[in-house]
């Protein structure tokens, strides 16, 4: 599933491509697509045609674009969703469930899903520009009211594995499997540590990495493991080739040499290093001990 910098690149491209024009025809097919707009596709398309959209926005892994009358068209893309402009009478993509039309005659903008996971709804928008459909999911790093403090002090307070706590978008949202990993590589803190027996330094650290290392995948496209993630214009991300820990099972570690492994967490793949990383003696819900 894209991570905050791949959802950030496309918000990027719809900032460029689409804000500030006015939608004449939306056109959207099957009832997946609109399955988390209860009235329906139908009802979905025709209160979005005759708007102009007025703003791209996101909130870690949430994005939405804002259209005048105060709603959100949320977009949800899932594990395969992707937002791309082309010409009108360019032939369909075999999975796009939907095509939106402008006032200006200019290219269009298509919704294309191949798994079928995203989709699109409208949502009331508060006067903070948060979506009500968005409002249970936490600020991200990126944003001014993001409060670390705040988070490292909620982290302490568990007596959950520190990767558990960062993949919890009520915490801190936008950060997925491949940038905690990375996160807690360049931290070197195993994900298993509990947040509890990790001081508010160590803590802080973590998130500082986070948002590190998303800001340098965001340099470069994002990360693309998966050739469905690409920005409007199609192309991919290459931050892959900059990974210290995800997918890099069995290869060097980068700082110190040891082998890098795999393991099962959360029903994902977690990689870290054995030497830089040790594994907490005691297990993910137990007190371990403090780091220095």
């Amino acid at each position: 599933m894209p991570e905050l910098p791949e959802v950030e690149v496309v918000r990027r491209g719809l900032l460029d491509h689409v804000v500030g024009r006015h939608i004449t025809r939306a056109a959207i097919t099957g009832l997946r697509v609109a399955r988390r707009h209860v009235a329906g596709p139908e009802d979905l398309a025709d209160r979005v045609s005759g708007t102009t959209v007025t703003a791209a926005s996101r909130r870690g892994k949430y994005l939405w674009l804002v259209l005048d009358g105060d709603e959100a068209l949320i977009i949800h893309l899932g594990m395969s969703g992707q937002m791309l402009v082309k010409p009108a009478d360019a032939p369909r993509e075999k999975h796009c469930h939907a095509a939106f039309d402008f006032a200006d005659d200019g290219p269009q903008l298509r919704f294309v899903d191949q798994r079928t996971f995203g989709g699109l709804a409208l949502s009331p928008l508060g006067t903070d520009g948060i979506p009500d459909a968005v409002r249970h999911i936490a600020p991200d790093p990126f944003e001014p009211v993001f409060d670390q403090v705040s988070v490292v002090r909620r982290m302490k307070a568990r007596e959950s594995a520190v990767k558990r706590a960062l993949l919890d978008q009520s915490l801190v949202s936008g950060i997925g499997n491949i940038y905690a990993d990375e996160a807690l590589w360049r931290a070197r803190v195993h994900g298993e540590r509990v947040c509890a027996s990790l001081t508010k330094p160590v803590l802080s650290r973590v998130l500082d990495h986070a948002r590190e290392v998303m800001a340098e995948a965001l340099t470069q496209g994002g990360t693309s493991f998966d050739a469905l993630y690409v920005n409007v214009n199609g192309a991919s991300g290459y931050f892959d080739r900059s990974l210290h820990a995800y997918g890099r099972d069995g290869t060097p570690c980068d700082r110190c040499g040891a082998r890098m492994r795999r393991e099962q967490f959360m029903n994902r793949s977690s990689f870290s290093c054995p030497a830089c990383q040790p594994r907490p003696r005691t297990s993910r819900t137990a007190m371990a001990p403090r780091l220095p």
